[in-house]
């Protein structure tokens, strides 16, 4: 891949004098702080911070704008040399991130949030994902049209607090999570519901909702398409929260190095997710020599889902959206679990995320003519085939 160099001009020093909001315990009130840094030109870069980066899961194109940014050079034009960590069931991102054995962090924000009330001390410093992707999804035999129709069904979910959404969704369907529907753990695939042991089988709109349109309809012989399935999702029903964000050491923000270092990994990072809404192919070219265990067919169709959740961005990407932000944290107060708690039970004080990394950020990127707001964007077409090969 061609490698983009972005020479940080002295007119962006401005742009990193930050006023962060001090990120003690999740009840403690915000206390402003002053850090203020230099940005060094590429010329001038002698020793690269070394970052490191927490994902959520495998190597697949959710994370693809992460990958760009560290093949396209854009970190190593920040004086960044970042190493970014895979995923997997059994990690944590968030706990990672609070125990001090990574820099950032990629989680949804129910989950960082849930974690945050459990005493660690993180921050939502870039929303990059500005739209829930989870699904359910069902054959059409099931009669499964909206959350409502969950009554006396089997409803799958990961676990893991994917299931947040879930449980918003039945709270506000009047269902009691613990004996109106049976609630299946579920394996990170569809196996479930093709086998019939599910009614509805939990999705993201960018992986496993096209591993079942990859799979050939024995009654047909030919792939399963939309119009054999029906599909809830929790973004149309209201009660889609926050998902994908970058999230910084709270006790750390108030370090004019880290501080400087948050607001350049983050302009890279946006910079790595602007280049794959411009070219979503070579994106998933990235992904998939990255060893991505998915096909390249299904990554492309990754790619161009998490297009959407991500573009158009009208005020920036990676900018928080204060009602968005405040749904997710409401249904998180409200949504009634198994047990009949909720998965907060105080709201997070206001040091639990700022605008002003991704701010500072963006500014960095306008100045160098980046597209921050991706107004034209417009989705690919994607074939997907049999495997998603």
């Amino acid at each position: 891949m061609k490698k983009s160099s972005i020479k940080l001009a002295v007119a962006g020093l401005a742009a990193l004098s930050l006023v962060v909001a001090a990120c003690g315990s999740s009840d403690e009130a915000a206390t402003d702080t002053t850090a203020a840094a230099a940005v060094v030109t590429p010329e001038e870069c002698v020793t690269p911070t070394p970052v490191k980066l927490q994902l959520q899961w495998f190597t697949q194109a959710q994370f693809a704008g992460y990958y760009a940014a560290l093949e396209n050079g854009y970190y190593a034009d920040m004086c960044l040399d970042v190493t970014i960590l895979e995923g997997a069931v059994d990690i944590s991102p968030q706990t990672v991130l609070a125990n001090g054995e990574a820099d950032f962090a990629v989680s949804w924000v129910s989950k960082a949030l849930a974690a945050r009330e459990g005493g660690a001390n993180i921050v939502d410093i870039a929303q990059v994902f500005q739209r829930s992707g989870t699904l359910q999804v069902s054959f059409k035999d099931a009669a499964i049209a909206t959350s409502a129709d969950f009554k006396g069904k089997k409803i799958g979910n990961w676990g893991y607090g994917n299931e947040f959404e879930i449980f918003a969704a039945l709270t506000k369907a009047g269902l009691d999570p613990a004996t109106d529907v049976t609630l299946v753990q579920q394996q990170f695939d569809m196996s479930g519901l093709l086998a019939g042991d599910i009614d509805a089988a939990e999705a993201m709109t960018y992986n496993e909702y096209a591993q079942v349109l990859e799979t050939i309809n024995p009654a047909t012989k030919a792939l399963y398409t939309a119009d054999d399935l029906n599909v809830v999702s929790y973004e149309a029903e209201g009660v889609g929260m926050l998902q994908d964000a970058i999230w910084a050491d709270g006790h750390r923000l108030f370090n004019t190095d880290y501080n400087a270092t948050a607001v350049k990994f983050v302009a890279a990072s946006l910079m790595g997710w602007a280049f794959c809404r411009d070219d979503a192919q070579a994106c998933t070219d990235i992904v998939v020599a990255k060893g991505s265990k998915l096909g390249a067919t299904h990554q492309l169709w990754q790619m161009n889902e998490v297009n959407k959740l991500i573009w158009p961005a009208p005020a920036g990407v990676g900018m928080i959206d204060e009602a968005a932000w405040t749904r997710t944290v409401d249904l998180s107060l409200t949504a009634k679990n198994l047990e009949g708690g909720t998965v907060l039970t105080k709201a997070p004080s206001d040091a639990a995320h700022t605008n002003e990394i991704v701010t500072a950020a963006l500014a960095l990127l306008t100045e160098k003519g980046i597209d921050i707001n991706g107004a034209a964007f417009a989705p690919i077409t994607v074939t997907l085939t049999e495997g998603g090969n």
